[in-house]
């Protein structure tokens, strides 16, 4: 279940606590320890979710789950916090817009660049470079991703725009103006 205003008072509220504590870095990391377990295992999310599975049943999960990655007391008790709330099945979703206003809180820009195949480490800090150019004062967090379908090119993904640069979407550019029937009556 999605709350995205809930998720980001949430993390305002945590962001806020780690700095006044000076822990900001450190709770960044549990935060996207917790994003990662949360993304990466369904089951995880199932069980935070769940009604039937009392909430000290589920806190004792989620620190048998969370031991090997020495969590800050911070992060523990904000934990704790959420479960004695109700809130633990926003768990991951208060994970990630924590990492979101720390970015914003830090300048740091996400920028998702797709390619039709892996590109050398050369390639990528030379688009990085290009990137970060344009904003002189943010920094640039390049996530990089492979998709086939788009044959050729690239496209970039930042905040709320999209460049398309590739072979998919000319050749999709193409086939419409073929099909355009204002184009065919000039023939």
């Amino acid at each position: 279940m999605q709350n995205p205003r809930l998720a980001a008072r949430y993390s305002k509220s945590l962001l806020d606590l780690a700095v006044e504590r000076n822990s900001l870095e450190r709770t960044l990391e549990d935060m996207k320890v917790l994003n990662s377990i949360c993304t990466q295992s369904p089951e995880f999310c199932s069980m935070l979710r769940s009604p039937v599975i009392k909430g000290d049943k589920k806190l004792k999960v989620i620190n048998e789950v969370i031991k090997n990655y020495s969590i800050s007391e911070l992060s523990n008790g904000f934990i704790s916090f959420l479960i004695t709330k109700g809130r633990e099945l926003n768990l991951g979703e208060i994970a990630t817009a924590f990492i979101a206003q720390y970015n914003e809180l830090k300048n740091i820009r996400t920028v998702k660049l797709t390619t039709a195949s892996p590109m050398t480490d050369v390639v990528k800090s030379s688009i990085e470079a290009k990137i970060a150019g344009y904003m002189p004062k943010d920094s640039v967090d390049l996530k990089t991703e492979v998709d086939e379908s788009i044959i050729g090119g690239f496209v970039i993904e930042m905040g709320d725009r999209l460049y398309d640069a590739s072979v998919l979407k000319s050749l999709n550019d193409i086939k419409s103006r073929i099909l355009d029937s204002s184009y065919s009556s000039k023939i």
